[in-house]
């Protein structure tokens, strides 16, 4: 195996561990934002540290943190587009840490779609993992566009979150918005990741910048979606969108290969679709959702009295919106 193969493997391996634990931090993070007060934009620094008091989500920020650092070693190590392949497979943590460690039992069809996830995952391993080594080159004039419509997109999914006529779920359009903030980062990292070849001066960049400004707004985004949408639907949504998102600029930005033949680039092609097709086998598990939004107060104590409002208004009318901030 040649060091090119190695490097892929190892960040293979990297984004494996990080999509478990993305989506294990996520289900301990959804019990501390269930249990604390709402996210109020107009007072980020009080929201903020209201949501760090809560034991769960500082437990989900410690896990995320140790996630993120994989996440980031995979950006360096393998072609974007297939780290990000691999990360999408996380829905089977997700529906498998749900089943495991809350009771749910899953069904045959989510199993059926655990197998296909596992199997595109094995044929990506097998063919090298991206058609070359990892490069972090890209047209800049397709960052550019790129992050230019991943920003509107996500800011017309946030207005729309405002809107109380809209009949969508507002926590999925929360946390579709994050997905797109995560994106956005992955991608200014892969970027970024370039320019530290000349050391330290290399952060110094316009991509720090977004790195920064997309963790903040994920944060909140991602926290507010979570108090006000399904748990585990909404987990699903952001990761869904943040993978698709940055596996699209993989191939479109950053000039990602297929592969070197059609047989591989068939290959591979045939683990995109498996992905995709196990993804849409596996709901969210929402069983495990109620379950956890049941367990954050019981986990939080006496302290977390406006929960209970949340959560019970929530089960009586998953559809009906919060109220706005």
């Amino acid at each position: 195996m040649t060091g090119v193969s190695l490097a892929v493997g190892v960040g293979l391996i990297c984004a494996l561990l990080s999509a478990l634990g993305t989506n294990l931090a996520f289900l301990f993070k959804h019990r501390g934002a269930v249990a604390a007060p709402d996210v109020d934009m107009r007072h980020p620094l009080r929201s903020a540290i209201d949501l760090f008091r809560s034991r769960w989500w500082s437990i989900g920020w410690g896990v995320a943190a140790g996630a993120f650092a994989l996440h980031v070693a995979a950006l360096t190590l393998a072609p974007i587009s297939i780290g990000q392949a691999v990360l999408a497979g996380g829905l089977v943590f997700l529906a498998v840490l749900a089943e495991r460690f809350f009771g749910f039992e899953l069904g045959r069809r989510q199993w059926i779609g655990i197998g296909l996830v596992a199997v595109s995952l094995g044929l990506l391993t097998l063919t090298g993992g991206g058609g070359g080594e990892a490069h972090s080159g890209y047209s800049l004039a397709g960052m550019i566009i790129f992050e230019g419509i991943a920003v509107c997109v996500g800011l017309l999914l946030v207005l729309s979150h405002l809107i109380d006529r809209i009949p969508v779920q507002r926590g999925v359009l929360l946390g579709i918005a994050a997905g797109l903030a995560f994106g956005i980062s992955d991608v200014a990292i892969k970027a970024l990741s370039g320019d530290l070849d000349s050391g330290p001066v290399g952060l110094l960049s316009p991509w720090t910048v977004i790195v920064l400004t997309a963790a903040v707004f994920s944060f909140y985004a991602s926290a507010r979606s979570l108090q006000i949408g399904d748990g585990v639907v909404v987990i699903a949504v952001t990761s869904v969108a943040a993978n698709l998102s940055t596996i699209v600029a993989g191939l479109a930005v950053f000039g990602d290969r297929l592969g070197n033949g059609p047989f591989v680039i068939g290959v591979r092609v045939a683990a995109f679709g498996l992905i995709l097709a196990g993804a849409a086998l596996i709901p969210a598990p929402v069983r495990a959702g109620d379950a956890l939004q049941e367990t954050a107060l019981e986990a939080e104590g006496p302290t977390t009295s406006p929960a209970p409002n949340r959560t019970s208004e929530a089960k009586r009318s998953p559809q009906a919106p919060a109220r706005s901030h």
